[in-house]
């Protein structure tokens, strides 16, 4: 993988004077436990074995010694797994120096130069390394060559609902679609974007258009709201937004003084409703 060798190649060269090379038993090579990664392609494990079979590790691995019997992987377990695969007992690796921090900050800068990951995948990494590696937005940016605002973009989508994020992930909908989505604040009507999206085959542009839609109609609709002295407790709200996310479509809890209430809920169209009829008659 190229973008892998970018990585590790800047890697080698900012850590020459820590780095050694050898060929090890891959029994002696343990999984690193802060690998991003989590899912592999068989398929491609399956192309990159034939190929470590024919033209053996063309790029070394990365490890660090945990001691005198065991080294701990730091990249490139994509080759480890297809040289498994292979029937290879040994490979070549780059030994260096590495505490946790900078072996998960290396892990997680291999992943994302990766072409096959989608935006929240994306996202998570970015995120992890701003947690995890305590960087800033301008030491990731640095760090990546890329714009704060296209990092920032990325961790966005993390706050979609989880309906929306796994659209992403099994590319129902593309990273235009999300962000557009991102553009609207409440709940319910994010699930109803996208519900629409998928239903109707939206582009990027109509989604666009559809946002800017909601978004007006809201700003009319509180320039003339009364204020609402229905203040919901903590658990009534937690309760709405369930509703909400469940059926994909906004839903109102109005409590009244008696104990007694009301629960409303939204539909945007004819094809809405049947569908929140469908839903519930589930």
């Amino acid at each position: 993988n190229d973008d892998e060798l970018v990585i590790e190649e800047s890697v080698n060269n900012k850590n020459r004077n820590a780095l050694s090379t050898a060929f090890v038993s891959l029994d002696q090579i343990e999984i690193n436990p802060f690998q991003p990664r989590v899912n592999f392609d068989e398929e491609a494990l399956q192309e990159l074995a034939s190929s470590i079979k024919i033209h053996g590790v063309i790029q070394p691995l990365t490890v660090r010694v945990l001691n005198d019997q065991k080294y701990q992987l730091i990249s490139g377990e994509r080759r480890l797994r297809a040289s498994k695969i292979a029937g290879l007992t040994q490979v070549p690796v780059f030994v260096r120096t590495a505490n946790d921090q900078e072996s998960l900050e290396m892990a997680l800068l291999e992943n994302i130069q990766r072409e096959d990951l989608n935006a929240i995948e994306i996202g998570m990494n970015y995120q992890r390394l701003l947690d995890e590696c305590k960087l800033s937005h301008e030491e990731l940016s640095e760090r990546l060559g890329k714009k704060r605002s296209t990092i920032s973009n990325y961790i966005r989508l993390l706050k979609l609902p989880p309906q929306v994020q796994i659209g992403v992930r099994e590319d129902k909908i593309t990273m235009g679609h999300a962000r557009a989505i991102a553009g609207v604040e409440e709940v319910d009507r994010q699930l109803y974007i996208f519900n629409e999206i998928n239903n109707k085959g939206l582009s990027v542009r109509q989604t666009e258009d559809l946002v800017a839609s909601l978004n007006t109609r809201k700003t009319k609709k509180e320039n003339s709201k009364v204020p609402n002295k229905n203040v919901l407790s903590s658990l009534h709200k937690k309760w709405q937004d369930t509703l909400s996310s469940n059926l994909g479509t906004k839903v109102t809890i109005t409590n009244q003084n008696s104990g007694q209430g009301v629960i409303s809920i939204q539909y945007f169209d004819q094809e809405e409703l049947e569908r929140i009829f469908e839903q519930i008659s589930k």
